[in-house]
């Protein structure tokens, strides 16, 4: 039916009118409310200036206020980065990765985009900035598409716009030939670095513990992230007949004040699991058990000459020294590349779904924590292929040697998804 006056959109309010009341003024108004309903909603002062700008207090706090009563497409990215950055520190996510999150949109992301509104930020000018993101590196164009994700979704969810313009936007492809997974040739030329390291005999200075060395063992054969393997305590181990069974509960993170610390919970919920350990790997951590003096069950395998838990960067300095001296240093191999060459041998393994479950991936913990009843018993079968491939005596490095880094991107990007880490 035509004609009659235009239903009032949810959110807006009709004309303000004054009256005066005695002394005062009383500005009133009505509104269309989030629940689709119109209210009088008023504002009282000394005087009719003041009063209006009261009755314009009390409708910018209704819930149903413009577009979820916090952001509409006139409001700026500005104001968005900020309420994002507040909702980020209410989340449950390692201090490391807010740290991450903070830092990519700081110096990147708001940089680009901070003088628009968000009805400006198109499709199209993501794209560009993407492209522009790209020619850098590829790892960069994806950190920043993360946090614009996460910031439109965010915008999304409080009515703000009507669709997330990353989600056109050409998808990121790995480049071709970029490797993310050891060569067999690499884990043992980084091996026998490992053990050589400031070994000679005109070292000077203390030698070394063996635990960086001994570290890197463990990633290989569990894929655990960094932190989470020098989080690893002595009650987290469980050595029995069928072999060893980790328990991942915790991760070391680096805080201002305080240095490396072991924090009671890993990266995300979906962390959380426990793994079989491959004997190669099994060995290395038994060997330390030994060489432990204390009996408190909470002191971690890896540990400083106070019995803290070490610093993830130190970690990685040293073993940066190790690619020296393995002639790898320009081959841009990152202890992360040891968590995907776990996932890599799994997958072509068994499945995908196996190297989510064994790496801690969120999809199938969610079908789990929701559907299915919990199985507590542990899937020896990634431990027996971690075992064959890349145990140091007669390795099975045929799965290694596979040609497949199309699939294995298609199938492993969940890694990039869930470890936006430092190198």
């Amino acid at each position: 039916m035509n004609g009659g006056r235009p239903r009032t959109l949810i959110g807006s309010y009709g004309t303000i009118s004054v009256t005066r009341r005695g002394a005062s003024y009383v500005a009133l108004a009505r509104i269309r409310d989030a629940d689709g309903r119109l209210r009088r909603v008023t504002g009282a002062a000394r005087t009719e200036s003041a009063a209006r700008a009261r009755l314009k207090e009390r409708l910018l706090d209704r819930p149903g206020f413009g577009s979820g009563g916090l952001l509409d497409l006139s409001s700026s990215f500005r104001d968005l980065a900020d309420l994002w950055l507040e909702d980020l520190e209410m989340r449950e996510l390692s201090d490391g990765t807010k740290k991450n999150y903070r830092d990519d949109l700081r110096l990147r992301v708001r940089p680009q985009f901070e003088h628009f509104s968000l009805g400006e930020i198109t499709t199209g000018r993501v794209e560009w900035f993407l492209r522009s993101e790209r020619a850098v590196s590829f790892s960069r164009a994806h950190h920043s598409r993360t946090i614009l994700n996460q910031l439109f979704g965010f915008a999304l969810r409080h009515d703000a716009i009507p669709r997330n313009p990353v989600q056109g936007t050409s998808p990121l492809r790995r480049p071709k030939g970029e490797r993310q997974a050891l060569t067999v040739e690499q884990i043992n030329a980084i091996r026998d670095a490992a053990g050589r390291w400031r070994t000679g005999p005109d070292v000077k200075g203390p030698k070394p513990d063996g635990q960086v060395r001994d570290i890197i063992e463990v990633l290989l054969g569990t894929a655990l992230r960094i932190g989470e393997c020098l989080a690893l305590r002595v009650c987290d181990v469980e050595d029995g007949p069928s072999g060893m069974t980790i328990s991942v509960t915790g991760t070391v993170v680096l805080r201002t004040g305080s240095g490396a610390v072991r924090q009671d919970h890993p990266k995300t919920e979906h962390s959380i699991r426990r793994i079989a350990v491959p004997d190669f790997a099994a060995d290395v951590v038994r060997a330390r058990l030994a060489g432990i003096l204390t009996t408190d069950p909470e002191r971690t395998i890896f540990a400083n000459r106070a019995g803290e838990p070490l610093s993830p960067f130190n970690v990685r300095r040293t073993f940066r020294a190790f690619l020296e001296l393995a002639d790898l240093a320009g081959e841009g191999i990152t202890l992360r590349w040891y968590r995907r060459t776990g996932a890599t041998v799994i997958a072509r393994g068994a499945s995908a779904d196996a190297a989510a479950t064994f790496l801690g991936h969120g999809s199938t913990a969610i079908t789990e924590g929701h559907y299915i009843e919990p199985d507590r018993s542990v899937d020896r079968g990634p431990a027996g292929i971690l075992e064959r491939t890349l145990r140091r005596v007669n390795p099975d490095t045929s799965l290694l040697s596979t040609d497949d880094g199309l699939v294995d991107d298609l199938a492993l990007d969940f890694l990039d998804e869930e470890d936006i880490e430092a190198a």
